[in-house]
C-alpha cells in the first residue's frame, strides 16, 4: 500500500519517468514507462532487477544489440484484423523495419549461452513469428516504403506503359518548348511544370492564343497562363488511366499482402510486446548507468543497509554544475527500525529522508538504486510518508491538521512490514504539545514494529529514541567551527539544531541572542552545549583515527615491502648456495684432475728430483691461484671460554647446577626424593642429585652465552675439501660449545656437498646426545638421525644423514 496517492509525486519519481521515457527509442518502451508498479512481490522484483543488470552487461560489453526501429505498429495490427481492408505502404514499411528488428533480437538471444542472460532469454519464450513473412513484405515493399515494380506481373505491365508514355509527352512538350524559344516566344531559362498532375508548358499570357491547348492554371499575378498542348492532351489521358490501373492494382497487392498478415496478428501483438519491453528494459538499463545504479543484495525480509547512496535527481542535477553529492550511509534492521534524524535547517535531514523513499520505491518498481555495490535490499509491504516542507513540490500537507490525518493513516495500517518517512515531525502547533503528541504516535510506530526515518528537531524525541529499544538517533553532521553543514548522516547520536549558533553568523544583535539563551533556561543550552562538545570530540577523533588508519596502511606496506626483500634474500642464498656448490664440484674435479697429472709424470720420470721440484712447485701455484680474495671482518675479541665455578652446597629449586662428569649446566626446576628436574637449554631431563653441584648465577650466566661462529678471513675450498672431516666428537664439552661445534660441521657439510656425518657424544645419561639431536631438528637439510651400531659406539654416536 502507498500512502498518499500522490506518493510518487511527494518522493519524485515522477520525473524518473519522464527520464526513463527519454532513454526509450519510441512510444513502445515509453507504454511499458508508464506501466510501472510499486510490487511488494519477492521474485517479481528480482526477475525486474535481472532484466536490467544483464542488459547493463550487453551495453558495457558493446554488444551489438539492435537499437533502431522499435516502431509501434499495433494501430496498424488492429486494422489488419478487420476483412476486406488492407495497410498502406508506409504502415507496411514499419512492419518491415520493426519486424527485422524483432527478428534481430531474438537471434542475439538465442546464440548466446544460457548463463548469460537467463532472464532476457525467457522473454523469447513463446513467440512464434514465421520469417517467411516479413521475407513477403521485403518482396512486395522496396527499401523506399514503395510497393516494387515486380510485385505483380500486371503492375510491371502498367509502370512500364507509363513510363514509356512519359517520355513521349517530354520528347514532344521538349520540341514544342524548343519551338516557342526560338520564336523568342518563352524565355531561355523557361522549363516544363506541372499542373493537376499533368505536365505542361508556362507561357506570357499575350501569346496564350499562339499554341491549341487547355489552359490548366494562371498566375497568381495573372500574367502567365500553362497550358497543355492538345498534341500530348490524348497521352496525357492514356497517362491519368494508366495512374487509376496502377493505384487499383497496388490496393489489390495490398489487400493481398494484408490478408497474408491477418492470421498473424495474435502472435504479431506478442512480438511488439517484447519490442516494448526490451527497449523498456533498456532504457532502464542507460538509466541505471547514468546514475552509476547497482544490482544490490535482495531479502525478502524488510531491511536496508546501504553505503554510498545518492538521490538520483540530486546527483545528475550536481553532475551538470560539475559538484559533487555527498553520499548517504544509512541501515535499518530488525534491532533499529526507527531512525530518528536530527541537525541544524537546511543540513540535509529532508533530502536524506527523499532519498530513502525514493530508492526504496524504486527498488520495488523494479530499478537499480544508486547505492554502492553489495548494497542489502528488504521489501516493504506499505511505504507511508508525511512531507510538507518548502521543498516538496506540492505542499499540501502544510497545516498541522493534516498532518494529523496523516499520523492517524500511519497509527491505523503501520505494521512489521512498513516504511514511514515522516519530515519535521510534530511540527506545525505549540511544541510542548507537539512534542508530546508525536512523542506517543513514535511509541504505537515502535510497538508495531514498524520502520521508519524521521526527522524532528524536539528534544523529547532525541531522549524518546536514547532510551527505547527500535529506535536510534541519528544527526546530520555540521562544522561547529565553521558553522556549515556537512550533510554527513552519522547514526547512533542525535545532533543539535545550532540555532543560537546560526543566529550569531548571520548577525543576529548579540543582545538578543544572549536574552534568548536566559529564556531558554540553563539546562536547555547546557544539553546543546553537550551535543556541541560532542560534535567537536567527534570530529577530533575521527581526524585522529583518520591519521591512524594511515599509520597502520603504511606499515602494512612497510612489512610488505620487508616480506618481499626477505623472501629475495632467502631466493638469492639458495642461488648463491647452489652456485658454490656447482663451482666447488667443478673446482674439486679440476684440482683432482691436476693432482693426478702430477703423479703421472712423477711416474713417468721415474721421480726424477727437479723434474718433481718443477711440479710441485706448479702444483703449489695452482692452489695459490684457487684462493680467493682474503675478506676481513672486524669482530670484537672474544672472550675466553672460563671454567665454571662450583660452590657446593644443598641443591634446592631455583638453583644453578652442573653435571660433574660434564660441564653442561642448568636450572633446577623440580626436586623429588633423590630425582632432579633440571632445564638444560631448551631440553627438560631428569638426573640423579648425587650427579648434581651447585654452581654461582653469574657462573651459569657466562656459560649459557650462546658462543659467537668465527667469521672466516680466507676460504680454501681445496684445503678445506682435504681436511674436512665428517666425525665430530664432543666429549666432555659443555652442552653450548658442543651445539656450536655441531652446527659448524653441519654448515661445512651442506657447503661441501657431503650427506653422512658422526656425532660422537658418549652415553652418560642421554643429555648432551637429545641436545645434539633436538637441535638437529631444526634443520631441513638433515634427513634422518640414528644410533651407530652397537659395536661401533652404539647410543654413544648419533649418525647424521642430509638430503
Amino acid at each position: 500500500m502507498l500512502y498518499p496517492k500522490n506518493f510518487e509525486e511527494k518522493i519524485g519519481f515522477d520525473k524518473i519517468r519522464e527520464l526513463l521515457k527519454e532513454e526509450c527509442s519510441g512510444t513502445l518502451g515509453q507504454s511499458f514507462v508508464d506501466k510501472i508498479r510499486f510490487s511488494d512481490n519477492y521474485e517479481v522484483i528480482l526477475k525486474l532487477l535481472r532484466q536490467t543488470d544483464e542488459f547493463i552487461k550487453i551495453i558495457q560489453a558493446g554488444e551489438p544489440f539492435p537499437n533502431s526501429y522499435f516502431l509501434d505498429v499495433n494501430a496498424s495490427l488492429d486494422k489488419a484484423r478487420i476483412e476486406n481492408t488492407f495497410l498502406l505502404e508506409d504502415e507496411f514499411q514499419d512492419l518491415k523495419m520493426s519486424l527485422g528488428t524483432f527478428f534481430k533480437c531474438i537471434e542475439f538471444l538465442e546464440k548466446k549461452d544460457e548463463k548469460f542472460f537467463p532472464t532476457l532469454k525467457e522473454l523469447c519464450n513463446n513467440l512464434h513469428i514465421d520469417k517467411t513473412l516479413l521475407k513477403e513484405i521485403e518482396r512486395i515493399i522496396d527499401d523506399r516504403g514503395k510497393v516494387r515494380n515486380n510485385a505483380s506481373p500486371e503492375l510491371q505491365r502498367i509502370r512500364s506503359s507509363m513510363l514509356e508514355a512519359q517520355n513521349s509527352v517530354r520528347k514532344k512538350l521538349d520540341a514544342i518548348l524548343k519551338s516557342l524559344k526560338g520564336q523568342n516566344l518563352v524565355n531561355e531559362d523557361t522549363s516544363l511544370t506541372i499542373r493537376e498532375g499533368r505536365m505542361v508548358i508556362p507561357l506570357a499570357v499575350e501569346y496564350k492564343r499562339r499554341i491549341k491547348g487547355f489552359v490548366h492554371d494562371t498566375s497568381s499575378s495573372g500574367q502567365t497562363v500553362y497550358i497543355e498542348p492538345e498534341e500530348v492532351l490524348e497521352i496525357n489521358n492514356e497517362i491519368r488511366e494508366l495512374e487509376y490501373e496502377e493505384r487499383r492494382e497496388i490496393v489489390r497487392i495490398l489487400t493481398a499482402l494484408t490478408d497474408k498478415v491477418r492470421p498473424h496478428v495474435p502472435d504479431l501483438k506478442k512480438a511488439y510486446s517484447f519490442l516494448g519491453i526490451i527497449d523498456f528494459i533498456r532504457a532502464k538499463a542507460q538509466f541505471s548507468l547514468k546514475i552509476g545504479a547497482n544490482f544490490p543484495d535482495l531479502d525478502r525480509k524488510p531491511a536496508l543497509n546501504w553505503y554510498n547512496a545518492k538521490h538520483p535527481l540530486l546527483f545528475l542535477n550536481f553532475q551538470k554544475q560539475g559538484k559533487n553529492v555527498v553520499p548517504l550511509n544509512i541501515s535499518l534492521d530488525e534491532k533499529n527500525r526507527i531512525l530518528l534524524i536530527s541537525g541544524p535547517n537546511a543540513g540535509g535531514k529532508s533530502v536524506c529522508l527523499k532519498t530513502v523513499g525514493l530508492l526504496q520505491y524504486m527498488l520495488q518498481c523494479g530499478l537499480l538504486i544508486s547505492a554502492m555495490e553489495g548494497a542489502k535490499c528488504g521489501i516493504f509491504e506499505n511505504l507511508f510518508i508525511d512531507i510538507g516542507d518548502e521543498q516538496s513540490i506540492e505542499n499540501d500537507l502544510s497545516t498541522y491538521s493534516s498532518h494529523l490525518k496523516n499520523m492517524k493513516h500511519f497509527t491505523l495500517f503501520a505494521n512489521e512490514r512498513t516504511l514511514c518517512l515522516i519530515d519535521e515531525f510534530g511540527t506545525g502547533t505549540e511544541p510542548q504539545l507537539g512534542g508530546a503528541i508525536a512523542e506517543a504516535i513514535l511509541e504505537d510506530l515502535n510497538q508495531k514494529k514498524a520502520y521508519g526515518v524521521i526527522t524532528t528537531h524536539y528534544a523529547n524525541l532525541k531522549v524518546f529514541a536514547e532510551n527505547t529499544e527500535g529506535v536510534i538517533n541519528g544527526a546530520m553532521r555540521y562544522d561547529v567551527k565553521q558553522l556549515e553543514p556537512l550533510f554527513e548522516l552519522e547514526i547512533g547520536t542525535p545532533g543539535s539544531s545550532f540555532a543560537l549558533e546560526i543566529a550569531q553568523k548571520i548577525g543576529l544583535p548579540r543582545s538578543i541572542t544572549q536574552s534568548a539563551r536566559q529564556k531558554v533556561g540553563k539546562d536547555k543550552i547546557d544539553m546543546e552545549k553537550l551535543l556541541t562538545e560532542l560534535e567537536l570530540d567527534k570530529k577530533f577523533y575521527r581526524e585522529k583515527n583518520k591519521e591512524l588508519q594511515e599509520t597502520q596502511k603504511q606499515l602494512d606496506k612497510t612489512l610488505k615491502e620487508y616480506e618481499k626483500l626477505k623472501n629475495f634474500l632467502e631466493t638469492n642464498r639458495k642461488q648463491l648456495m647452489n652456485e658454490a656448490k656447482a663451482q666447488a664440484k667443478s673446482l674439486l674435479k679440476e684440482a683432482n684432475q691436476k693432482i693426478e697429472g702430477v703423479i703421472k709424470e712423477i711416474k713417468d720420470s721415474q721421480a726424477e728430483k727437479e723434474k718433481t721440484k718443477t711440479l710441485r712447485k706448479e702444483l703449489d701455484e695452482y692452489k695459490e691461484n684457487l684462493k680467493p680474495e682474503i675478506v676481513v671482518i672486524d669482530n670484537e675479541e672474544e672472550n675466553p671460554t672460563e671454567e665454571v665455578e662450583e660452590i657446593g652446597g644443598n641443591i634446592e629449586v631455583g638453583d644453578f647446577v652442573k653435571l660433574k662428569d660434564q660441564n653442561a649446566v642448568g636450572e633446577v626446576l623440580a626436586i623429588r626424593n633423590k630425582d632432579v628436574t633440571v632445564s638444560i637449554g631448551d631440553l627438560k631431563s631428569t638426573i640423579k642429585l648425587n650427579r648434581l653441584v651447585k654452581i654461582k648465577r653469574k657462573t651459569y650466566e657466562q656459560a649459557t652465552k650462546k658462543p659467537v661462529a668465527p667469521a672466516y678471513t680466507s676460504m680454501d675450498m681445496i684445503e678445506k675439501m682435504q681436511n674436512f672431516s665428517s666425525r665430530l666428537d664432543v666429549r666432555g664439552d659443555r652442552a653450548e660449545e658442543a651445539l656450536a661445534k655441531v652446527a659448524t660441521l653441519i654448515d661445512e657439510a651442506i657447503y661441501l656437498n657431503q650427506h653422512e656425518l658422526y656425532i660422537v657424544h658418549g652415553k652418560g645419561d642421554g643429555i648432551l646426545r637429545n641436545l645434539i639431536r633436538e637441535h638437529l631438528r631444526n634443520y631441513k637439510e638433515v634427513a634422518s638421525m640414528q644410533d651407530e651400531h652397537a659395536d661401533r659406539g652404539g647410543v654413544g654416536v648419533t649418525i647424521v644423514k642430509l638430503k
